[in-house]
C-alpha cells in the first residue's frame, strides 16, 4: 500500500474492537478558535504510523487530463481502488481517504454518545465534549494529516484555519461536522457534509468550482457518499464490518417520483407561494419523507433516485442554511447524480460565496420538480428556457 496516496492505518480499524483505544488514545488538541493553528494538532491514533511516516516533501501532486481511468471504476471497489481509478490527483485521493477515516470514527462516536439533558457527549482524549465538537476536532485532524489542505473552515468555527498544506496543488475544505446534532438523542440519522475547493480560497468562488463534495451518513447503515469533478455520477460507499469502505451504488439520474421533503414549513404562514406548493404535494398524494435532518432528507433523493427537498424563506422566517457549508456541497452531489438545484432563480452551484456565513433558500430534486418549484415561487423557470444546467457543464 502506498502511504503517499492513502491514509489507511495499518491493520483493521473496527469500532467494535478498538473503542477503548479510541476513547483514550486520541490526543485532544486545544479548543479550535479563531487563533487555532494546525501546528497544535499532535499525533493521533486515528491515522496511525502509516500517515506519520510520510514526509510532506515526498507527497507529489499529479494533475493530468487523462480521463481513461474513469471507465474502470466499478461497484465493489474499495474506496482506495475507486479513487485511484477516478482521479490522477494523488493529493485529492489522500484528502478524501483521510476524510473517510474521520467519518468512520465519527460514526462510532455518534453511535456511542451519552445523551442526557440538552447535550450528547463523547470522549476526545481525556475530555468529554459535545458530540458535534468531537466530530469537528476529528475533521480538522484529518485535514491536517492529509498534508494537502491549505485552509479549512467549519460551521462550528466559521473562520479560515491555516492547515499548512500547499496553495499550488492543495485544497481548501468547508464542512458541517455534524448536521442534525440536535436529533442525535432521538436516534435519528445525522451526518457530515463537506466541500473541497482547489487552492486557498473559500470566498469569491462558486459551488461549481468544487473538485469534490461528500457527506457521511450515520444511520442504520454508515455510508460515505461522494462526487468528484472528473468522474460522472455520485457514488455511495458502505462501511463494512471489517472497517473498510466498499463502493455499493452509482447514481447518474434523478427521475420523477412523488416523494417530498419540505423544510421550514413555518414559512408557509406568510409565503403564500410556498403554501401553494406544499398544498400541491398534498393534493397530488406525494409521499412525505422528512426527518428534520438535511443529510438524510437530501440523501434519499440520491438513493431513491426521485423526489424533492425544499427549504424556503419568508418575511418572518429567514434563511438558515449556509451556502458554503451545506447548500453548495449538497448541490454538487445532487447535480452530479443527475438532479437539479435551485435558489428560486438559479442553480445553487452558480451562486458566488461572498462570505463564510452566507445563507440561502434551496430546493433539490428532479428536473420537473425544480421547474415546478421555480414556477410556483417566481412565475417562471430557467430550465424551460434552454439554460445549461448540471454539475457537468
Amino acid at each position: 500500500m502506498e502511504t503517499g496516496v492513502t491514509c489507511y492505518a495499518r491493520g483493521a480499524f473496527l469500532p467494535t474492537s478498538v473503542s477503548s483505544q479510541h476513547s483514550t488514545a486520541l490526543v485532544s488538541p486545544p479548543s479550535i478558535s479563531p487563533s487555532f493553528s494546525s501546528k497544535s494538532l499532535r499525533s493521533s491514533s486515528l491515522f496511525g504510523e502509516s500517515l506519520r511516516v510520510v514526509p510532506r516533501s515526498s507527497l507529489k501532486v499529479s494533475r493530468t487530463k487523462n480521463s481513461s481511468l474513469v471507465t474502470r471504476c466499478e461497484v465493489g471497489d474499495s474506496l482506495e481502488e475507486f479513487l485511484t481509478k477516478a482521479t490522477p490527483d494523488k493529493g485529492l485521493i489522500r484528502l478524501m481517504m483521510c476524510m473517510g477515516e474521520a467519518l468512520r470514527t465519527i460514526a462510532f462516536k455518534v453511535r456511542t454518545a451519552s445523551c442526557g439533558g440538552t447535550a450528547c457527549v463523547n470522549s476526545f482524549g481525556d475530555e468529554q465534549l459535545a458530540v458535534d465538537m468531537v466530530a469537528n476536532q476529528l475533521l480538522f485532524e484529518a485535514l491536517n494529516y492529509s498534508h494537502f489542505c491549505k485552509h479549512a473552515c467549519s460551521e462550528e468555527v466559521p473562520d479560515l484555519q491555516d492547515m499548512g498544506g500547499p496553495v499550488e496543488g492543495g485544497f481548501s475544505v468547508a464542512f458541517d461536522p455534524l448536521d442534525g446534532s440536535s436529533i442525535v438523542d432521538t436516534n435519528f440519522t445525522v451526518g457530515t457534509i463537506f466541500g473541497v475547493w482547489p487552492g486557498d480560497k473559500l470566498t469569491g468562488v462558486t459551488g461549481r468550482d468544487q473538485v469534490a463534495a461528500a457527506m457521511g451518513i450515520y444511520g442504520p447503515r454508515t455510508t460515505y457518499v461522494l462526487a468528484l469533478k472528473d468522474i460522472p455520477g455520485t457514488h455511495e460507499f458502505l462501511l463494512l464490518d471489517e472497517g473498510k469502505w466498499q463502493h455499493v451504488k452509482d447514481t447518474t439520474e434523478i427521475g420523477e417520483g412523488k416523494l417530498f421533503s419540505p423544510g421550514n414549513l413555518r414559512a408557509t404562514f406568510d409565503n403564500p407561494d410556498y403554501d401553494k406548493l406544499i398544498n400541491y404535494y398534498v393534493r397530488e398524494k406525494y409521499t412525505l419523507r422528512y426527518t428534520g435532518g438535511m443529510v438524510p432528507d437530501v440523501n434519499q433523493i440520491i438513493v431513491k433516485e426521485k423526489g424533492i427537498f425544499t427549504n424556503v424563506t419568508s418575511p418572518s422566517s429567514k434563511a438558515k442554511l449556509r451556502l458554503l457549508f451545506e447548500v453548495a456541497p449538497l448541490g454538487f452531489l445532487i447535480e452530479k447524480a443527475g438532479g437539479f438545484s435551485s435558489d428560486g432563480t438559479q442553480s445553487v452551484l452558480d451562486k458566488v460565496i461572498n462570505n463564510l456565513d452566507e445563507r440561502t433558500q434551496v430546493a433539490y430534486g428532479s428536473k420537473n420538480e425544480i421547474i415546478r418549484f421555480e414556477e410556483t415561487l417566481y412565475g417562471s423557470s430557467r430550465l424551460k428556457a434552454g439554460v445549461p444546467v448540471g454539475a457537468a457543464v
